[in-house]
């Protein structure tokens, strides 16, 4: 399996995750077994049905995020010496060409992105056209809304 890159905000968010998962949320979800078993019959007790799904969820959240962490390739932007290209973990300032107006992204792994704080992901369409360009270069990409063109401002590797 192929190494999956991500930043170590990144990894860091999987492994408090898994932590919460493993020290607070499989504990609650024995627990809950356990009084749903104390309550006798299993056949028709609703609360045991729903704790062993919960558990199963766990569970299977648990494995996932075991795998991805033993997989990952951890990425520092703030080590990076890129030259001045756009890579995964920049910071990329742009400039829309149809309306001036400026925007920064930073490109992230698929499982931290999130445009509500400016992260995008490797393998969307704009990352995918920005990866390898300089300060100054002009991209066009193909978004849902048609096709759109950036003028690359700066890139940053905070």
């Amino acid at each position: 399996m192929a190494a999956i890159p991500i930043t170590t905000y990144g990894a860091q968010l999987l492994k408090d995750e898994l932590h919460d998962l493993k020290s607070v949320q499989r504990p609650w979800v024995i627990n809950a077994i356990a009084e749903a078993r104390a309550q006798g019959d299993l056949s028709e007790n609703a609360d045991y049905d729903a704790a062993k799904e919960k558990q199963a969820f766990a569970e299977g959240r648990i494995l996932e995020l075991e795998s991805k962490l033993s997989n990952c390739q951890i990425i520092d932007p703030s080590t990076l010496d890129a030259e001045g290209r756009v890579v995964f973990g920049s910071t990329v300032v742009l400039e829309d060409l149809d309306n001036s107006a400026e925007v920064r992204y930073q490109i992230v792994g698929d499982d931290e992105a999130d445009i509500k704080l400016n992260k995008i992901s490797i393998s969307s369409p704009i990352a995918r056209a920005l990866i390898g360009k300089y300060a100054e270069d002009v991209v066009e990409f193909q978004a849902p809304s048609g096709k759109r063109e950036y003028e690359i401002i700066e890139v940053l590797y905070i």
